[in-house]
């Protein structure tokens, strides 16, 4: 009798994987297209998954926004130069940790990056480059060291007026995190979070087959170079596809060295794998401002983490750890 139901057990525990199919929503979250996908024995237990992803979605919004006037990141600019603002404990330790990949990048990121003045345009309307005076006083406001934390009262102080803060370049990778933890939290068992192509995984997909991701190639934006598989972790690219400009046959990144004001150069794609997508949003940036050579250095020295980067003429470097199938 224990022998049948065990059997009988095993049985209804196959019927149910197989019943688990893959469920896909997308919409504008965050200004950005977010697609969600979970694993979900049926449509609607799916829908509500997806709907308190979103919630939780639009709950990080509303703390780290600095276009909300009613956000607390919105208030620690308003105070700049004037006195220290309380945050909740979850903005507090998001700062911290950004001040911390700032150190690990000598200022290659830096969420006082909002306090740099928009001297380079991106939508064509440049016919030459800024001064060399007018760059260098566009990050006269910008350094990390000048937001100061107070860990015991949970307060947070920019130091010099002016200043401001901005979470545009982990922003969406920390939504996708806390969303991809909520719904572990109640028992999803695998889905993907797409922040814009800030990819967070976890489980596997209902044939027990890996998550895989395809990293776009820059040259072809049509064509894929890479397929990995993603096992339980992030992966982001940031590119200069489109955003850049070329001066004296040089292309210029949107992407801005916050501590020079000149835009990066020499790459036009950064792929970062790590543990959490917060941390992969910061680091793919980090690494475009750093360079090829340095940048691959400092990702070989933190554990668990691996990059990809293209650079302008094509050639494909990569981190010590990683393997590249086509396609």
């Amino acid at each position: 009798m224990k022998k049948l139901l065990f059997f009988s057990l095993t049985f209804l525990l196959s019927l149910n994987a197989l019943a688990e199919d893959i469920y896909k929503r997308t919409l504008k979250l965050m200004g950005s297209r977010f697609e969600i996908t979970v694993i979900a024995g049926n449509k609607a237990e799916a829908d509500e998954y997806i709907d308190l992803a979103v919630i939780e979605i639009v709950r990080i919004e509303k703390l780290i926004s600095s276009w909300d006037p009613n956000s607390q990141t919105s208030e620690i600019n308003r105070n700049a130069g004037l006195k220290a603002v309380t945050v909740d404990r979850e903005l507090f330790n998001l700062i911290q940790r950004a001040i911390k990949i700032s150190e690990i990048t000598d200022g290659a990121f830096d969420i006082s990056y909002a306090s740099m003045d928009r001297i380079w345009k991106f939508d064509g309307s440049m016919n030459e480059m800024p001064s060399e005076e007018e760059i260098k006083a566009s990050v006269a406001k910008v350094g990390f060291k000048n937001i100061l934390l107070d860990e015991k009262n949970s307060t947070v102080f920019l130091k010099n007026s002016g200043m401001k803060i901005g979470f545009g370049a982990i922003g969406k990778g920390y939504a996708a995190d806390k969303a991809k933890d909520l719904l572990l939290s109640k028992g999803v068992p695998g889905g993907i979070i797409n922040a814009s192509g800030d990819m967070n995984t976890w489980g596997k997909q209902p044939d027990g087959r890996e998550w895989m991701v395809a990293l776009t190639n820059p040259l072809n934006k049509d064509q894929a170079f890479a397929l990995l598989p993603l096992r339980e972790g992030a992966v982001v690219t940031s590119g200069d596809y489109e955003k850049f400009v070329k001066f004296n046959g040089v292309r210029y990144s949107h992407i801005i060295n916050p501590k020079t004001g000149y835009p990066a150069t020499g790459i036009i794609s950064v792929s970062v794998f790590a543990h959490k997508a917060e941390l992969a949003d910061a680091l793919a940036t980090s690494v475009f401002v750093l360079g090829k050579d340095v940048g691959l250095n400092r990702i070989d020295q933190l554990p668990q983490v691996e990059c990809i980067i293209i650079e302008a003429n094509g050639n494909i470097s990569t981190s010590k750890n990683i393997k590249i199938n086509s396609p």
